[in-house]
Protein backbone atom coordinates (compact mmCIF):
# COMPACT_ATOMS: atom_id res chain seq x y z
CA UNK A 1 0.00 0.00 0.00
CA UNK A 2 1.59 3.15 -0.90
CA UNK A 3 1.78 6.66 1.02
CA UNK A 4 -1.40 8.13 -1.01
CA UNK A 5 -3.70 5.25 -0.58
CA UNK A 6 -2.95 5.79 3.29
CA UNK A 7 -3.42 9.60 3.22
CA UNK A 8 -6.71 8.30 1.17
CA UNK A 9 -7.62 5.77 3.46
CA UNK A 10 -7.01 8.15 6.18
CA UNK A 11 -9.39 11.13 4.77
CA UNK A 12 -11.99 8.04 3.95
CA UNK A 13 -12.36 7.37 7.35
CA UNK A 14 -11.82 10.69 9.24
CA UNK A 15 -14.63 12.31 7.11
CA UNK A 16 -16.91 9.65 8.06
CA UNK A 17 -16.27 10.02 11.53
CA UNK A 18 -16.66 13.39 11.53
CA UNK A 19 -20.36 13.22 9.53
CA UNK A 20 -20.92 10.52 12.50
CA UNK A 21 -19.86 13.19 15.04
CA UNK A 22 -21.77 16.04 13.81
CA UNK A 23 -24.89 14.06 13.38
CA UNK A 24 -24.60 12.40 16.76
CA UNK A 25 -24.47 16.15 18.28
CA UNK A 26 -27.00 17.46 16.24
CA UNK A 27 -29.39 14.89 17.31
CA UNK A 28 -27.85 15.79 21.09
CA UNK A 29 -28.28 19.52 20.77
CA UNK A 30 -32.17 18.61 19.54
CA UNK A 31 -32.58 16.58 22.91
CA UNK A 32 -31.57 19.40 24.57
CA UNK A 33 -33.05 22.19 23.19
CA UNK A 34 -36.96 20.34 23.23
CA UNK A 35 -36.56 18.45 26.39
CA UNK A 36 -34.53 20.04 28.30
CA UNK A 37 -32.10 17.19 28.72
CA UNK A 38 -28.62 17.36 28.58
CA UNK A 39 -26.74 14.17 27.39
CA UNK A 40 -22.70 13.84 26.55
CA UNK A 41 -22.09 17.47 27.34
CA UNK A 42 -18.30 17.29 26.53
CA UNK A 43 -18.93 15.69 23.28
CA UNK A 44 -21.17 18.69 22.40
CA UNK A 45 -18.73 21.09 23.51
CA UNK A 46 -15.89 19.01 22.25
CA UNK A 47 -17.90 19.52 18.33
CA UNK A 48 -19.41 22.78 19.23
CA UNK A 49 -15.55 24.55 20.04
CA UNK A 50 -14.23 22.36 17.20
CA UNK A 51 -16.08 21.89 14.15
CA UNK A 52 -18.09 25.33 14.54
CA UNK A 53 -18.16 26.39 10.82
CA UNK A 54 -18.44 22.52 9.73
CA UNK A 55 -21.44 22.23 12.35
CA UNK A 56 -23.07 25.05 11.27
CA UNK A 57 -22.43 24.57 7.00
CA UNK A 58 -23.85 20.63 8.26
CA UNK A 59 -27.23 21.93 9.90
CA UNK A 60 -27.41 24.07 6.94
CA UNK A 61 -27.28 20.94 5.00
CA UNK A 62 -29.81 19.16 6.25
CA UNK A 63 -32.31 22.25 5.70
CA UNK A 64 -31.87 23.51 9.77
CA UNK A 65 -31.48 27.04 10.28
CA UNK A 66 -27.68 27.29 11.23
CA UNK A 67 -28.44 29.50 13.96
CA UNK A 68 -29.70 26.32 16.30
CA UNK A 69 -26.07 25.52 16.51
CA UNK A 70 -25.05 28.68 18.12
CA UNK A 71 -28.62 28.08 20.04
CA UNK A 72 -27.23 24.81 21.45
CA UNK A 73 -23.86 26.11 22.60
CA UNK A 74 -25.67 28.92 24.80
CA UNK A 75 -27.98 26.53 26.23
CA UNK A 76 -25.39 23.65 26.85
CA UNK A 77 -22.91 25.89 28.77
CA UNK A 78 -26.10 27.42 30.42
CA UNK A 79 -27.11 24.11 31.74
CA UNK A 80 -22.93 23.14 32.65
CA UNK A 81 -22.79 26.56 34.86
CA UNK A 82 -26.25 26.84 36.27
CA UNK A 83 -25.99 25.63 39.58
CA UNK A 84 -22.23 26.82 40.08
CA UNK A 85 -23.45 30.17 38.99
CA UNK A 86 -25.76 30.34 41.27
CA UNK A 87 -23.85 29.75 44.12
CA UNK A 88 -21.50 32.83 43.64
CA UNK A 89 -22.34 35.64 45.34
CA UNK A 90 -23.75 38.67 43.15
CA UNK A 91 -21.04 41.40 44.27
CA UNK A 92 -18.97 38.72 42.44
CA UNK A 93 -20.72 38.69 39.02
CA UNK A 94 -21.18 40.96 36.03
CA UNK A 95 -24.19 41.50 34.63
CA UNK A 96 -23.23 42.67 30.35
CA UNK A 97 -26.22 44.38 28.44
CA UNK A 98 -26.33 45.03 24.64
CA UNK A 99 -27.10 48.91 23.49
CA UNK A 100 -29.50 47.62 21.28
CA UNK A 101 -31.73 47.62 24.17
CA UNK A 102 -32.02 51.36 24.54
CA UNK A 103 -34.33 53.64 23.34
CA UNK A 104 -33.55 55.15 19.67
CA UNK A 105 -33.38 58.71 20.84
CA UNK A 106 -30.88 57.81 23.61
CA UNK A 107 -28.82 59.83 24.87
CA UNK A 108 -26.60 58.05 27.18
CA UNK A 109 -23.03 58.89 26.78
CA UNK A 110 -20.14 56.16 25.67
CA UNK A 111 -17.41 55.90 28.12
CA UNK A 112 -14.24 53.53 28.91
CA UNK A 113 -17.13 50.94 30.65
CA UNK A 114 -19.70 51.90 28.04
CA UNK A 115 -22.58 53.97 27.99
CA UNK A 116 -23.20 55.62 30.77
CA UNK A 117 -27.34 55.07 31.83
CA UNK A 118 -29.40 58.24 32.60
CA UNK A 119 -32.25 56.13 33.55
CA UNK A 120 -34.77 58.06 31.40
CA UNK A 121 -37.32 55.71 31.80
CA UNK A 122 -37.96 55.31 28.03
CA UNK A 123 -36.18 51.68 27.54
CA UNK A 124 -36.16 48.62 29.71
CA UNK A 125 -32.01 49.35 30.53
CA UNK A 126 -33.24 51.70 33.50
CA UNK A 127 -35.16 48.96 35.16
CA UNK A 128 -32.78 45.87 34.52
CA UNK A 129 -30.04 48.17 35.78
CA UNK A 130 -31.12 49.41 39.04
CA UNK A 131 -32.64 45.52 39.99
CA UNK A 132 -30.00 44.18 38.94
CA UNK A 133 -27.62 46.89 41.23
CA UNK A 134 -29.95 45.81 43.72
CA UNK A 135 -28.74 42.37 44.32
CA UNK A 136 -25.33 43.03 43.97
CA UNK A 137 -24.91 42.86 39.99
CA UNK A 138 -22.06 45.31 38.17
CA UNK A 139 -23.55 46.45 35.30
CA UNK A 140 -21.83 47.38 31.87
CA UNK A 141 -24.01 48.27 28.89
CA UNK A 142 -21.60 47.70 26.03
CA UNK A 143 -21.57 48.16 22.38
CA UNK A 144 -20.21 44.88 20.95
CA UNK A 145 -17.94 42.16 21.52
CA UNK A 146 -14.45 43.31 21.89
CA UNK A 147 -15.70 45.93 24.18
CA UNK A 148 -17.21 43.15 26.80
CA UNK A 149 -14.06 41.20 26.43
CA UNK A 150 -11.97 44.67 27.62
CA UNK A 151 -14.92 45.32 29.99
CA UNK A 152 -14.02 41.72 31.66
CA UNK A 153 -10.60 42.24 31.20
CA UNK A 154 -10.78 45.06 33.44
CA UNK A 155 -12.66 44.00 35.83
CA UNK A 156 -12.44 40.94 38.55
CA UNK A 157 -15.33 38.84 38.54
CA UNK A 158 -16.03 35.05 38.94
CA UNK A 159 -19.26 34.91 37.04
CA UNK A 160 -20.92 36.99 34.31
CA UNK A 161 -25.02 36.90 32.51
CA UNK A 162 -24.55 38.16 29.14
CA UNK A 163 -27.59 39.48 27.33
CA UNK A 164 -27.30 39.13 23.61
CA UNK A 165 -28.32 37.44 20.05
CA UNK A 166 -27.69 33.95 19.80
CA UNK A 167 -24.59 34.15 17.99
CA UNK A 168 -22.81 37.29 19.59
CA UNK A 169 -23.55 34.86 22.91
CA UNK A 170 -22.02 31.67 21.99
CA UNK A 171 -19.22 33.09 20.23
CA UNK A 172 -18.52 35.31 23.34
CA UNK A 173 -18.80 32.21 25.70
CA UNK A 174 -16.28 29.89 23.50
CA UNK A 175 -14.12 33.14 23.47
CA UNK A 176 -14.11 33.08 27.58
CA UNK A 177 -14.73 29.70 28.47
CA UNK A 178 -10.84 29.06 28.96
CA UNK A 179 -11.16 31.83 32.06
CA UNK A 180 -11.69 31.34 35.26
CA UNK A 181 -15.59 32.48 34.71
CA UNK A 182 -18.43 30.77 35.14
CA UNK A 183 -20.94 31.98 32.19
CA UNK A 184 -24.38 32.43 31.66
CA UNK A 185 -25.97 33.35 28.78
CA UNK A 186 -29.54 35.26 28.15
CA UNK A 187 -30.51 35.41 24.35
CA UNK A 188 -32.70 38.53 23.18
CA UNK A 189 -36.25 37.79 21.76
CA UNK A 190 -34.61 38.78 17.74
CA UNK A 191 -31.50 40.09 16.64
CA UNK A 192 -30.54 43.74 16.25
CA UNK A 193 -33.58 45.15 18.08
CA UNK A 194 -34.55 48.26 20.10
CA UNK A 195 -36.96 49.13 22.71
CA UNK A 196 -37.37 45.15 23.58
CA UNK A 197 -39.50 45.78 26.23
CA UNK A 198 -41.21 42.42 26.67
CA UNK A 199 -38.19 41.34 27.57
CA UNK A 200 -37.49 42.86 31.17
CA UNK A 201 -40.07 40.84 33.35
CA UNK A 202 -37.81 38.08 32.15
CA UNK A 203 -34.43 39.23 33.04
CA UNK A 204 -35.75 40.90 36.42
CA UNK A 205 -37.17 37.73 37.51
CA UNK A 206 -33.97 35.70 36.40
CA UNK A 207 -32.28 38.07 38.52
CA UNK A 208 -34.88 37.56 41.55
CA UNK A 209 -34.94 33.72 41.71
CA UNK A 210 -31.07 33.80 40.89
CA UNK A 211 -31.58 31.80 38.07
CA UNK A 212 -29.96 32.64 35.26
Amino acid sequence: MTIYEIIGITVIFGSIALLILLILSLILGKILLRKNKLLFPKLLLFTLDVFYGAFKKFAKLCGINEDIIDQIGVEVRNKINENKFKKIDNKDKLLILPHCLRDPKCKAKLSKNGLECKNCGHCVIGLIKKKAEEVGYRVFIVPGSSFAKRILKENKCKAVLGVACYRDLNISMMKISNLPIVTQGVPLLKDGCFKLKSMSMKYLKRLESGKN
